[in-house]
């Protein structure tokens, strides 16, 4: 299927190239979300017209992106989590945990331009991740994840979950 691309879309093109993608590409996704048209010589025609609408809407889009990538690029973060003596986080930190971090500092992004390319963040430490704004803009931000309060000792908890379950046991016996 020849589609003209309406805007820049990542490993496909730029705006008003025309590309062959796979059908169900085409009519799921790209038709759809008006992110192309089909490449009929009508189209085209009409495309050529407002080129220079679509590209000044890209290039605002872009400068914008640039903006807000100014505002974090110098921001740092640090997220508290609770952890064990070894410095692995009980559970994970995720998207959410790190959009709300970012809310707290005062800037807004969304969910789905965090990047974690190591996935969750599971260990205490420095970590690097990404924030995809644009198609043509990535910031890379660092997040500090610390202990909340005390290191827990996990043996130590398991040494008293066995005593008390084998006092219960015993009982049972009885």
């Amino acid at each position: 299927m020849e589609v003209i691309l309406l805007e820049k879309i990542d490993n496909l093109g730029g705006v008003g190239d025309q590309v062959k993608v796979r059908s169900g590409y085409g009519r799921n996704y790209l038709l759809p979300k008006g992110k192309a048209t089909v490449a009929t010589p009508e189209n085209i025609a009409i495309f050529e017209e407002r080129r220079a609408e679509l590209e000044r809407k890209e290039a605002s889009e872009t400068s914008a992106a640039e903006g807000r990538a100014a505002q974090i690029r110098d921001l740092s973060l640090q997220l508290t989590a609770k952890a064990g003596t070894e410095g692995k986080i009980f559970g994970s930190l995720g998207t959410i945990d790190i959009v709300e971090a970012f809310a707290a500092a005062g800037v807004q992004i969304e969910r789905s331009e965090v990047r974690l390319p190591n996935g969750p963040l599971r260990t205490l430490g420095e970590h690097e991740i990404e924030i995809h704004l644009h198609s043509d803009v990535n910031v890379g931000v660092r997040i500090e994840v610390v202990a909340d309060g005390e290191p827990v000792d996990a043996s130590a908890e398991l040494g008293e979950e066995e005593v008390g379950g084998d006092a219960d046991a015993d009982e049972a016996a009885d």
